[in-house]
């Protein structure tokens, strides 16, 4: 296997999903991959968590170890041979540092924008409480949720399953030009949901063709636990 080119620990991901509109997404869609649905569903996913000790190629870099990340993703499917892929394309990362957004986006064409952004976690006996908030102008936006503090196994087949088990990261390189790189980490375990709620400044963050897809009633939100990743070198396809 390759060396890794990031490894970190990803915790307490908060994912809120909604049925996403196929013609909105078809032209962020990288060359040769294709839609992925659940039950014949496109799904569109906001996502905020924490990057734990981080390194980059095996170095620990000051003041980079540890920050949040709120994304914009939704979910993509790639035919290697006889192999089907399932990945993820990323409408737009946000993270708290500028170095992270400048090398990401000008070395490895990604969508990042740096804001302001803070964290919170209260865990109880019985519960957790995760929040993760990013400003946006003037405004903070906000994803939060209440879960019981136990994870429970993934069940087979399930919408958690396919919102969770997407192994791969598709970028946009160009007409006839994509990124594809692996992440690798254990099958994660989901948190019971009590409660939840966001506020997002959608046609700032995303383009107003955003917007009737995040003002809609979520399908669902969970909370996964997460675990150390790896993110293994991009390879162009």
């Amino acid at each position: 296997m390759q060396n890794p080119f990031l490894s970190a620990e990803w915790r307490n991901l908060l994912m809120i999903n909604f049925q996403a509109d196929p013609v909105v997404l078809r032209p962020y869609l990288p060359y040769r991959t294709e839609l992925d649905t659940w039950n014949d569903t496109h799904y569109v996913s906001l996502v905020g968590f924490m990057f734990q000790n981080t390194r980059v190629r095996g170095l620990s870099i000051p003041f980079h170890r540890h920050f949040e990340e709120v994304n914009l993703r939704f979910y993509v499917r790639y035919k290697d041979g006889l192999e089907w892929k399932r990945g993820v394309v990323f409408i737009k990362e946000l993270v708290p540092k500028h170095a992270i957004t400048f090398v990401a986006n000008t070395i490895y064409k990604e969508k990042y924008s740096t804001h302001r952004m803070r964290h919170r976690w209260s865990p109880t006996e019985e519960a957790l409480e995760v929040s993760y908030e990013w400003k946006v102008g003037m405004h903070w936006n906000h994803l939060t949720a209440k879960v019981d503090q136990a994870p429970l196994p993934i069940v087979q087949g399930s919408e958690a399953e396919f919102i969770t088990d997407h192994y791969w990261g598709y970028t946009h390189m160009g007409p006839d030009k994509t990124g594809e790189y692996q992440v690798t980490h254990p099958q994660w375990r989901t948190h019971r949901m009590i409660d939840y709620s966001y506020q997002v400044d959608t046609a700032a963050l995303y383009g107003a063709a955003f917007v009737p897809m995040l003002s809609q009633q979520p399908i669902s939100a969970l909370l996964a636990e997460g675990s150390a990743i790896t993110v293994l070198p991009k390879r162009i396809l």
